[in-house]
């Protein structure tokens, strides 16, 4: 059994990420879509009220709603795969119940970007409103994710990923973290891997 979290800022690199798993046949559960179908749910427009209903399921149900309502996701996936990718940790304390629960084997990994590069890439894929249209920019986007304890999640990784060059670079580093397995990296080990397309 191995579980891969990710962890960073928004367009650091999350999504290649778990599409890179996606192709190699791991399943992936996405933290972010358990947020998109509350908000669904609460009928709101999950490309305006996202962070809104982010910090209300932790206002109203603690800092580990989000965690929490993924473990039976996660648990179920295992069932039938030996790897689980879990896209979107956003803090310590959620690093904290998948540690709890997966023990070694869990592996975090930070994927990081610098801001410029980051917002080119969200700019690109189009998929949240521009803050023109009432969507959040990015710079609130940081701080909202900040608060949430982000910071501390990606000071706790086993690996780091710098995420400023070649996709396929990015793509290669990725599966290599998948292939070796939990255990096979004790401390964070910054890399010089990274991608510079959405």
């Amino acid at each position: 059994m191995h579980v891969i979290g990710t962890v960073g800022l928004p367009g650091s690199g999350k999504g290649e990420a778990a599409t890179v798993a996606r192709e190699h046949g791991i399943p992936v559960v996405t933290m972010g879509d358990v947020v998109r179908q509350e908000t669904a749910d609460r009928g709101l427009d999950p490309t305006k009220d996202h962070g809104k209903v982010a910090q209300a399921l932790r206002d109203e149900n603690g800092p580990t709603a989000i965690a929490e309502r993924s473990l039976p996701m996660i648990e179920d996936r295992l069932e039938d795969h030996d790897t689980v990718l879990v896209d979107g940790i956003r803090s310590d304390t959620e690093v904290d119940v998948f540690e709890e629960r997966f023990g070694e084997a869990f592996t975090l990994v930070s994927i990081e970007a610098p801001f410029e590069m980051r917002a080119e890439r969200i700019d690109a894929r189009g998929r949240d409103a521009a803050e023109d249209d009432g969507g959040e920019g990015l710079a609130a986007r940081d701080e909202r994710e900040r608060g949430f304890g982000m910071d501390d999640a990606m000071d706790r990784a086993d690996v780091v990923v710098e995420n400023t060059d070649s996709l396929e670079a990015f793509h290669e580093r990725i599966e290599a973290i998948i292939r070796e397995g939990p255990g096979s990296e004790s401390e964070p080990t910054p890399d010089s891997v990274s991608n510079t397309d959405p």
